[in-house]
């Protein structure tokens, strides 16, 4: 970056003390909290992990330096729940991706079923990739399929499940023509959510741990040899007082 781009000393000034703000404003919300859930709470934070993004942006463009703090995201995070307190329905909200690892797999399972249930020609539906998935979530449960994803050819992907709120049960059909439109949010009673995003972080975790305990271990083997002596000098002098 140029000098000419850099933000001036007085802006990061300026930033810093908008974080200042921002934390006294948090901790007043947080102290006047008034539920689990307060919505005060949740705009006091957002506006706190803004100015310190703001201000570590800023710090680093002018001085090539960083916080030494980190503020979570929020993009992730559900906003509170707004919801009723005793929900009359809920909506149960289902998203499973799949990747078709092994065409062919898929192909046999759904000629499979259509010689079992259809005219036993397995050449028309069964013989598409569409078709053939059209057959098989026909003939089993998106559970099922989910249990054993790879007897049917596929990979499991990313998935996610919420579970909403609502202030009365839909009138039957009434949603049928757009099931995902209308979420909202701050009804959101629970999420559950996998993904593989999360096992490489847990891996990664897990490879620090290796390589701190391989670093511990090159550590003792290198004061091994001396801890050994001063060990053997140490057993020497207590069988020697022990005789006296």
């Amino acid at each position: 970056m140029s000098d000419a781009a850099q933000p001036t000393a007085a802006e990061v000034r300026a930033a810093a003390e908008a974080v200042k703000t921002a934390l006294d404003r948090h901790l007043a919300a947080v102290e006047g909290r008034s539920g689990e859930d307060d919505p005060a709470v949740y705009e006091a934070f957002n506006q706190l992990a803004a100015a310190a993004e703001v201000y570590d942006e800023l710090l680093y463009d002018r001085y090539d330096e960083v916080t030494p703090f980190e503020i979570p995201g929020t993009d992730d995070s559900l906003p509170p729940y707004t919801g009723p307190e005793e929900p009359n329905a809920v909506s149960v909200l289902i998203r499973r991706d799949y990747a078709v690892a092994e065409p062919q797999r898929l192909l046999a399972q759904a000629q499979r079923v259509e010689a079992a249930v259809g005219d036993g020609t397995g050449t028309e539906a069964s013989g598409t990739i569409h078709g053939a998935l059209g057959i098989l979530f026909d003939e089993f449960e998106a559970d099922e399929i989910a249990s054993r994803p790879k007897e049917f050819g596929l990979e499991e992907g990313d998935s996610t499940l919420w579970v909403t709120a609502a202030d009365e049960t839909a009138e039957p059909g009434a949603w049928l023509e757009a099931p995902f439109e209308g979420v909202d949010p701050q009804r959101v009673v629970c999420r559950f959510d996998v993904s593989a995003v999360f096992d490489d972080e847990i891996n990664d975790e897990l490879d620090d741990i290796d390589e701190v305990d391989e670093a511990e271990e090159e550590i003792e083997d290198e004061l091994d040899p001396d801890l050994d002596a001063d060990l053997d000098e140490d057993e020497d002098l207590e069988a020697l007082e022990a005789d006296r």
